[in-house]
């Protein structure tokens, strides 16, 4: 399906289009909702079609304007085509991205790897160099790129997603630099950590039980709507006010590795 049959006709000056990339569930659906709720015209964009159809169809329901666009970050010229539906965007959010294992240095696979870096920072570079143009023809454009903490340190475990989470917040501090003067702001939003349904059991392949432990002991994780709350506020300060970074961990994690648990 093509981009202009997805894609609804231009909206009167008074609609601001959102779009949200892996909007299918966690934190992408929550500001997708979050979104919606401030009075955007919200595009869900995702692998999964069923899940953000799903999602586009509750938000109409519940009185707001959404559509659903099945869309693989990581593909270049399906991002391209999709791009072109577009001539003006407010608020890009970089929200597709994720984890895959949790082994060492010695031991990490290349594909895993590999993956994580196509999907937090190519997937990131492709969607918003080709919305940039029509974020800019906005006249007040918002690109925000979800990092994470993992993002502003190490830890053992974790350096293939450490790597990308720090590739990514480099890309949006470049941008930054970059586009100044434009009309165009570039805010980041750093998670620490977040309790979702799916980001630690897609991380173990699956393995529930591990993924449990991540957050054992924890009592109040952060969850997808707390970071889609901080994402919709950092959207919807005034135009001459950028959120550079923002840093958010529940109260019981004082750092990626030093968390509070009541075991």
């Amino acid at each position: 399906m093509t981009a202009a049959a997805n894609a609804a006709p231009a909206a009167p000056a008074a609609t601001r289009i959102a779009i949200v990339t892996g909007a299918s569930s966690g934190i992408g659906a929550a500001t997708a909702r979050g979104l919606a709720a401030a009075g955007y015209r919200v595009v869900l964009t995702a692998r999964r079609k069923d899940r953000i159809e799903a999602l586009a169809a509750e938000i109409t329901a519940a009185g707001h304007d959404a559509m659903a666009y099945a869309l693989d970050i990581t593909d270049r010229a399906a991002v391209d085509e999709f791009a072109t539906a577009f001539r003006k965007v407010a608020v890009l959010v970089n929200n597709a991205g994720g984890a895959l294992g949790a082994d060492t240095i010695a031991t990490g696979d290349p594909d895993d790897w590999r993956q994580m870096y196509e999907t937090n920072v190519i997937g990131t570079l492709n969607i918003t160099q080709a919305l940039l143009p029509a974020l800019t023809a906005s006249g007040d454009g918002t690109v925000v790129v979800l990092s994470s903490t993992a993002g502003h340190g190490t830890y053992e475990g974790g350096g293939g997603y450490v790597a990308a989470k720090h590739a990514e917040h480099v890309l949006a501090e470049t941008l930054r630099l970059e586009i100044v003067g434009t009309p165009v702001r570039v805010i980041e939003v750093a998670p620490g950590m977040v309790k979702t349904e799916e980001f630690a059991t897609t991380r173990f392949g699956g393995d529930t039980e591990k993924a449990a432990k991540v957050y054992a002991g924890v009592t109040a994780p952060l969850t997808a709507d707390d970071v889609a709350d901080t994402i919709t506020w950092a959207v919807t300060r005034p135009p001459h006010v950028n959120i550079d970074l923002l840093v958010v961990r529940p109260r019981a994690q004082a750092s990626n590795t030093k968390i509070h648990r009541e075991l």
